[in-house]
């Protein structure tokens, strides 16, 4: 009850939520991000877990003239194909699930226990397969980058001549940047400073920084180590000979592309258990379909005076 100076009037807040039907959220899950480059990517379904990219051998030696009036002998010709293409095989991004049946049994109001475990663990997976494209040894992104491809910052932070000098190296249809959240404050800083303030676009009912009509995509996945990043560009798609996402069409189970929830069973313990796999990989078509900016400095900061000098 609520009290006055003399004696309890009312019933109280903390008594009245005893019997109050409270409305309660689902599980909030803080490490979920929008994953956009799971978006941005063109994915592309493969066979038996495994997509060949067969490249031309030597493509300099193709051999072509322009026809003169004479009689001129014409060139001979034909195009080479590599001996071992390279060969890339989906990884499987997987954990059991267990719940126990007493729980969904006895508390399944207002939120399905069995349905809010699925989606929260598969959130957690997807989360983990964004950082696996980005970061894996054998697949990922970074690991993927030719040395040809690799450049450094002119100042430490990202500055336009950096992400043109980028745009250089990815020029024939450039898809766009991806880095972490931290690089494009940097970047926006380093633009302010010179007085050119990147425009922005509207994605997925978001918006993102441009540079040179090409968006800066944020994801906290790319790596971030004594305050240095990277900054990667990218073209993507098999018709531009880019960037490729894989995936395994047809599973048991299927959830959506390349994801299976399939039910194991019930033990002895009363657990109920489910095999949730994601089958993914990522192919570099060609190796000017990414380029990356390495040891960018995130922490450089400019005092008003100096920006407006």
């Amino acid at each position: 009850m609520a009290d006055t100076p003399t004696g309890p009037l009312a019933l109280g807040d903390a008594a009245a939520r005893q019997l109050a039907n409270t409305t309660k959220t689902v599980p909030q899950l803080a490490t979920i991000s929008p994953r956009w480059l799971v978006h941005l990517m063109q994915w592309v379904p493969v066979e038996a877990g495994v997509y060949r990219v067969n490249k031309v051998r030597n493509p300099e030696d193709v051999k072509i003239a322009c026809a003169k009036r004479d009689e001129a002998e014409l060139p001979q010709t034909f195009v080479d194909y590599e001996d071992k293409p390279r060969e890339y095989l989906l990884n499987a991004v997987t954990t059991i699930l267990d719940v126990h049946t007493r729980v969904s049994d006895l508390y399944n109001s207002p939120h399905d226990q069995i349905k809010e475990q699925l989606r929260l663990t598969i959130e957690a997976i997807k989360e983990h397969q964004e950082s696996e494209l980005i970061n894996n040894p054998d697949y990922g992104l970074i690991a993927n980058v030719v040395d040809s491809q690799r450049i450094t910052p002119l100042s430490g932070a990202p500055t336009p001549d950096d992400l043109d000098e980028l745009i250089s190296r990815v020029w024939k249809e450039p898809a766009f940047f991806l880095t972490h959240p931290l690089a494009i404050a940097a970047f926006g800083r380093e633009c302010t400073r010179r007085g050119v303030p990147p425009p922005t676009v509207s994605l997925f009912g978001s918006q993102f920084l441009t540079w040179r009509g090409l968006p800066l995509i944020p994801s906290d996945k790319v790596p971030l180590s004594d305050g240095k990043t990277k900054v990667l560009l990218l073209r993507v798609g098999d018709k531009r000979q880019g960037v490729v996402g894989l995936f395994q069409p047809g599973l048991p189970g299927e959830q959506s592309p390349g994801l299976s929830v399939r039910f194991m069973g019930i033990n002895r313990s009363a657990i109920a258990s489910y095999l949730i796999s994601l089958y993914c990989s990522l192919a570099v078509l060609v190796d000017d379909a990414v380029g990356l900016l390495d040891d960018v400095e995130i922490g450089k900061f400019h005092e008003y005076a100096d920006v407006y000098k």
